[in-house]
């Protein structure tokens, strides 16, 4: 007997009645899965440190008819993070998804970086990984249900660059956490834990990447057999599968969405 219930495969993408944390949330990877998030029915908890640009997110969401709320916090901050999921916690009454899109780069050759600069590269893209998890992990275990974490990482965090010591170092320790936290969590708690990593998408910083007469986009596409850099959109489908029941037999995954880098 074949056993795939019509129910199942018809909700297993909806997020229907779930409650999401999306860091990064005025980003523009960040800005694009809480839009999706909340169209696959989710409530979602925005977050970023800036509240003006926050607000302006909020109302594009409420335009669009998402029910979502916005709470100001530094992912980096222990403080902050444990203060932002109890704020969700509080308004929604539960947190069944963590969504951390946020990042940070410098770039620089490690003979110009200060130890100061790759310390603030390691807590904006690797220890604010650690509080968001650690404290949604609590709340989730506390619940009993069980939960899912999307982590951004990178294509760089597999490989090297010139001026990307830090940013590297900092993905590549994502990528591992992820695979631990998965160790951690998914057999004892249910709570299921993977990474996207993608390839350069556009935002403010990189529109500049996207001219198709410059050096370093002709370079990316020697090695993008997709043809094309992301767009924030690309990667709504991956975050929402990882946020679904589509997605419960995964953990502890990082997943390629490079357009094809990593196969070059």
């Amino acid at each position: 007997m074949i056993n795939v219930p019509k129910d199942f495969v018809n909700n297993m993408f909806s997020l229907e009645g779930k409650v999401a944390i999306v860091t990064g949330a005025t980003g523009a990877l960040g800005s694009a899965i809480a839009m999706g998030y909340g169209y696959s029915g989710a409530k979602v908890v925005i977050s970023a440190r800036s509240e003006s640009k926050l607000a302006a997110i909020l109302d594009e969401l409420k335009a669009a008819g998402i029910e979502a709320t916005a709470f100001a916090a530094d992912p980096a901050n222990e403080e902050d993070v444990k203060a932002l999921v109890q704020f969700a916690v509080d308004t929604y009454g539960e947190l069944n998804i963590l969504g951390a899109f946020h990042g940070f780069n410098a770039p620089k050759n490690v003979l110009e970086q200060s130890v100061e600069e790759w310390k603030k590269i390691m807590d904006a893209d690797c220890t604010s990984v650690y509080l968001l998890a650690k404290y949604a992990a609590e709340q989730m275990v506390k619940q009993g249900k069980g939960g899912k974490m999307v982590i951004t990482s990178s294509a760089r965090s597999k490989m090297g660059m010139a001026g990307y010591t830090g940013y590297c170092t900092a993905k590549g320790g994502v990528d591992l956490m992820v695979q631990s936290l998965a160790c951690d969590l998914s057999t004892k708690y249910g709570i299921n834990v993977n990474s996207i990593n993608p390839t350069v998408f556009r935002s403010e910083l990189t529109e500049w990447m996207f001219d198709p007469e410059s050096a370093v986009y002709q370079n990316f596409m020697k090695r993008l057999p997709i043809g094309r850099l992301g767009e924030p959109a690309d990667f709504v489908g991956l975050a929402t599968f990882l946020a679904s029941s589509a997605s419960d037999f995964l953990t502890g995954g990082n997943f390629d969405c490079t357009g094809g880098y990593w196969a070059c």
